[in-house]
């Protein structure tokens, strides 16, 4: 056991000459080169601070500052216009290092020189940060955008949905609020936007995700899938091996502060906050609220394997474990024998279950003694690895297996996935993966990002042998894995079957139907002079009239992170715009022209939305901080409450392809993800999540409830397919792309 081999690092007996110790010269060894890279770590990072702190100056430019006044000064030539004697003359006389005229005349400069290059760096920064505020570049029609209040912006979103009556309703409860409530709240987020970081944020990430307590399974987190064209090996642990050594690699990345940032539109670069949580971070189940555990390092991941929890050390002392020391690693889990304690295979339904059960048998049943030992070395995990029994894949031919592929991911058997980490890693037996993440500590293109390093790195630098193991011989000498102790009396095996049969009871109700669609994709769209987005978004509209006879309040999310610190914001894609072009499409009398017509007036609307929205200037968010503030000041808002009590019928979300750019599409086509998706916003809703991969094909997840007689996800997914085929008629189409 690896215990046993840990222990003769350091042992002593008693004799009747003293204490007589026995040290292990190789474990010491270990002890100190950990202390070396975890010092070198400190310093690293002490490094990008101070560099950080200076920028977009640096050491260089400040001794270039110091030798040009210092050369001006041989040369007779005082740049300082008289500072630098006034300096001198103000510095202590008397004994020291100042005691010579020469030193005293080169502190001075220096202390000038060092002024001066402070000074640039202020005004660079304060110059670069009013650019990045200019959000003009992003809009085609800049200057003509409406001076509307956010409360009228948030009318015209609705009105498509309501009638004269019920729209003249909520337009006396907007005025009302408009004149006498809102100057009042606004105000408070006024303070709060010149005193925090970010205005928005940390109550979305507290009130919007830790303070709610349905299950995390299906209702918030969601799955990312594998390259789903190409395969590049069928060995469970090889291919384990060569994904976790990757993922270290980009946290040994993110803590040196190597990653570059993500660049808007490739202009402005996007705030990188929320890569700090990715690794080393669980949410932490409370009565009321959760929190976020996020620690500095660590050096081992959890896994599960039929029923049992193991721990497997990530380093030997100071190295990182080889992708063929870490596939034999996980080979010794998958020839492991040994049978589930009592109450440890369904353990994890725990995470999969109601927050609040959670909550307290948490503290019930793991507050000490081996249960909470066994507890804190999962949740102190880098990351959560789930090695499952069965196997699924792609496969074109058959298009239900990329919907069973995504529901394994979504939920699994709702005890085989730790859903409070920040993310599990799932394997399949035939050596395909996926992930499942948590969503309060980032969004999905935060995953995204790791997860393109990560399948990159795998398939163009690692690499594995004819016969699909990693590159290498594997150390035999390492200690195995350690299987995590438990002991779970019978009331805490209750509780987690309750938890079962409730997480069982959400699975089993999740419709997903996920497809990939093959007549074209963003390179035709292109071609329609439209983005590709607001094609697929209005091609969305139209299909939800064909699937229920009528209209629904719509949402995408679109990024914030032009903003410090910025999670997301609502497009409203339900516009009048797009409401008329699907009803012109659903009346049938119009002309090609007079239909492509509305569809440009149309996606215009949706492209300058999805912009003011990325800008800062959409309203949910907004609205959202108002309300809050109205409920800490005990603020009655009749137009607040019936604007927060909207449900979301259709949720939409588009995943990005490629961040990174590690590799070229058109030299590798087939290495292409799928995308991932998520569970539906409301119980008679759709959840669709969709990528645009590439020029020539689109991945769709649609998911629903089964409960519900008004949804149906593949009903739903058809009429999707022939809205896009439609729209694309419209625009003459080849018909060897339809």
């Amino acid at each position: 056991m690896a215990e046993a081999h840990q222990a003769v690092a350091f042992q002593f007996t008693v004799t009747p000459d003293g204490v007589d110790f026995r040290l292990s010269r190789e474990a010491l060894k270990h002890v100190y080169l950990s202390g070396i890279n975890s010092w070198k770590k400190r310093l690293i990072r002490i490094k990008n601070g101070i560099l950080r702190g200076v920028y977009p100056g640096s050491p260089t430019s400040w001794l270039v500052v110091i030798m040009a006044t210092v050369g001006s000064s041989f040369c007779n030539v005082d740049v300082s216009l008289g500072l630098v004697s006034c300096i001198q003359r103000c510095l202590p006389q008397g004994c020291g290092p100042y005691q010579t005229p020469q030193t005293r005349a080169l502190l001075s400069m220096a202390i000038f020189s060092t002024g001066v290059w402070v000074t640039g760096i202020f005004f660079f920064r304060q110059t670069l940060k009013l650019l990045l505020c200019y959000h003009g570049w992003m809009f085609e029609m800049h200057g003509k955008t409406s001076n509307l209040t956010r409360i009228w912006a948030y009318l015209e979103s609705v009105r498509p949905l309501l009638d004269d009556e019920e729209y003249y309703r909520m337009e006396l409860l907007a005025k009302e609020f408009q004149d006498k409530t809102a100057p009042r709240l606004q105000k408070y987020l006024v303070l709060k936007s010149w005193w925090a970081s970010n205005y928005v944020s940390d109550w979305w990430e507290e009130y919007i995700y830790l303070r709610g307590r349905s299950p995390l399974m299906v209702n918030s987190n969601y799955y990312v899938m594998d390259l789903v064209l190409i395969k590049n090996t069928d060995v469970q642990a090889a291919r384990l091996g060569n994904i976790i050594h990757a993922m270290i690699m980009y946290r040994r990345k993110l803590d040196r502060e190597e990653i570059k940032p993500v660049m808007a539109l490739g202009i402005v670069p996007m705030c990188s906050y929320q890569m700090e949580r990715m690794f080393n971070t669980t949410r932490i189940p409370g009565k009321d609220t959760d929190v976020l555990q996020h620690l500095s390092d660590s050096r081992h991941v959890a896994v599960y394997h039929k029923g049992r929890f193991f721990k497997l050390w990530l380093y030997e002392g100071a190295r990182l474990l080889k992708p063929q020391d870490l596939e034999m690693q996980f080979q010794r889990i998958l020839d492991d024998p040994s049978p589930p304690q009592p109450g440890e295979e369904k353990l994890a339904a725990l995470t999969a279950g109601g927050r609040v059960e959670w909550a307290q048998a948490r503290q019930a049943f793991f507050s000490s003694g081996k249960n909470k030992a066994a507890l804190e070395a999962i949740e102190r995990a880098a990351f959560f690895v789930a090695l499952d029994e069965e196997s699924y894949c792609y496969d074109p031919e058959d298009e239900a297996s990329l919907s069973l592929y995504g529901k394994a991911l979504l939920h699994g058997n709702c005890y085989n996935r730790w859903f409070d980490k920040s993310f599990t890693l799932i394997s399949f037996k035939n050596g395909q993966l996926g992930l499942n993440a948590e969503h309060a500590w980032a969004d999905a293109p935060i995953i995204g990002h790791l997860w393109e390093f990560v399948l990159g790195t795998d398939s163009f630098h690692l690499g594995y042998t004819e016969t699909g193991h990693c590159l290498g011989k594997p150390n035999p000498a390492l200690a195995p894995p350690t299987r995590l102790q438990w002991d779970i009396p019978k009331q805490c095996q209750a509780v987690i079957e309750s938890s079962y049969q409730v997480a069982k009871a959400l699975a089993d109700d999740v419709e997903l139907y996920c497809f990939q669609f093959l007549p074209f994709g963003k390179g035709l769209i292109k071609k329609c002079r439209t983005s590709p987005d607001a094609f697929v978004q209005i091609a969305l509209q139209l299909a939800h009239f064909q699937d229920r006879g009528k209209f629904c309040l719509t949402y995408e999310a679109s990024m914030t992170r032009m903003f410090r610190e910025g999670r997301t914001e609502t497009v409203r894609s339900c516009t009048s715009e797009s409401t008329a072009f699907v009803q012109a499409m659903m009346e049938g009398s119009h002309t090609k022209a007079d239909l492509r017509d509305l569809f440009q007036k149309a996606a215009k609307k949706h492209q300058n939305m999805y912009r003011l929205a990325m800008t800062g200037a959409g309203i949910d968010r907004h609205l959202f901080c108002l309300y809050l503030v109205s409920k800490y000041l005990g603020v009655s808002s009749p137009f607040l409450a019936e604007v927060l009590s909207e449900p979301w019928r259709l949720s939409t979300s588009q995943i990005p392809q490629s961040q990174i750019h590690m590799f070229d599409p058109e030299q590798h086509p087939n290495h292409l993800g799928a995308g991932g998706g998520f569970g539906p916003v409301a119980d008679d809703g759709y959840g669709v999540s969709y990528m645009i991969a590439g020029e020539n094909t689109i991945f769709f997840h649609i998911s629903s409830k089964f409960s519900s007689s008004e949804t149906n996800a593949q009903r739903f997914g058809n009429h999707i397919r022939k809205a896009l085929l439609d729209i694309a008629d419209l625009f003459q189409v080849p018909k060897a792309y339809s």
